[in-house]
């Protein structure tokens, strides 16, 4: 038995504070909503149904793709090509813009999404997550939709979310009136809302990054990590815990939960890479649920919901979380 507030309950009644709405975004939101029942429904029964290897193939990045990366990138593109509210979507498993077909209407909006993020966890276990933001298309674009349509920078998203496949499944969404998380209740196959109004605490004593690149960092960089290190006893005065799941999701959701830092910044590693993130599928509507969560998020010289994007798979240094350390990081590079 419950009496929480569901997802689509939650959706309308947003929608009823915005004036002229038509309802093709709540609409989209439940397909996007659907697309995420049935991901976590594959990654639920994982080995069971045969599907952890690999795909043999690779993806735009020259990442070696999982099975599961190629499946859960189709099942959200079925899910929202037929409806009629997008022009046109953009996924990291694709090399290029997915137009929607022409047997379908078209609509208004531009979806972006990283079907399974953290995938490479996948085989043991730890949790994996969907990412996504809605954009508007520019002008005429939804006759024409071509990969420039989606070359916006974060600050124009209509929408960002993220689903945390773990313990539970959530839902964790912003339109930028705040952010909420809802609990997948699979008794009813409802996400129920669990979390309102989640915020992140200005200060905290966790930081996360993948330590075995320390020697290509830059100086502001190592700087950080070397007075977190030197606890009580160094400049900083306090104890800090060092964190790394390696899944962007299961890092945000961390620190939306509790506080933290999550860095994937800039190095020397392979000068031709900015940085590991990719702008639109991870940085952009992660940046854009830590602002309005009360957190701050930099590629330590610039804010990212700033960066004007220059390719549909765009790499950026990535430094989110809580306000104060972000800043911080923000204050050396300056230095």
């Amino acid at each position: 038995m419950h009496n929480g507030t569901t997802i689509t309950q939650f959706i309308i009644e947003e929608q009823r504070h915005i004036q002229g709405a038509s309802g093709d975004f709540t609409s989209l939101l439940n397909d996007i909503i659907t697309a995420i029942k049935v991901i976590s429904n594959v990654v639920n029964k994982g080995a069971l149904i045969g599907v952890m290897g690999s795909a043999g193939s690779e993806n735009v990045q020259g990442e070696t793709q999982k099975e599961l990366d190629v499946i859960t990138n189709e099942i959200f593109i079925k899910s929202n090509e037929w409806a009629g509210h997008l022009a046109a979507m953009a996924s990291e498993e694709m090399d290029d813009v997915y137009p929607i077909p022409a047997q379908y209407p078209r609509g208004k909006y531009l979806l972006v999404f990283d079907p399974l993020d953290g995938s490479s966890n996948v085989d043991v276990n730890i949790s994996v997550g969907t990412i996504f933001s809605i954009l508007r298309c520019p002008g005429e674009c939804a006759t024409h939709p071509s990969a420039q349509a989606f070359l916006q920078p974060g600050v124009q998203q209509v929408c960002a979310g993220y689903a945390l496949y773990g313990s539970s499944t959530m839902l964790v969404l912003t339109s930028g009136h705040g952010v909420n998380g809802f609990t997948l209740d699979r008794d009813i196959g409802e996400f129920i809302l669990t979390h309102p109004n989640m915020t992140i605490p200005a200060d905290t004593k966790e930081f996360a990054i993948n330590a075995s690149n320390q020697r290509f960092w830059e100086p502001p960089v190592q700087r950080y990590v070397e007075e977190a290190l030197a606890g009580k006893t160094g400049p900083r005065g306090k104890d800090f815990n060092m964190r790394w799941v390696a899944s962007m999701v299961a890092e945000v959701h961390r620190i939306l939960m509790r506080g933290g830092i999550f860095m994937y910044p800039k190095d020397t590693k392979d000068p031709a890479k900015a940085g590991k993130l990719r702008l639109l599928y991870e940085a952009n509507p992660m940046s854009f649920i830590v602002e309005q969560a009360g957190g701050a998020s930099s590629t330590g010289r610039e804010r990212i919901l700033d960066v004007q994007p220059d390719g549909l798979h765009q790499r950026v240094p990535v430094i989110l979380g809580s306000k104060n350390e972000v800043e911080t990081v923000i204050s050396y590079h300056k230095d």
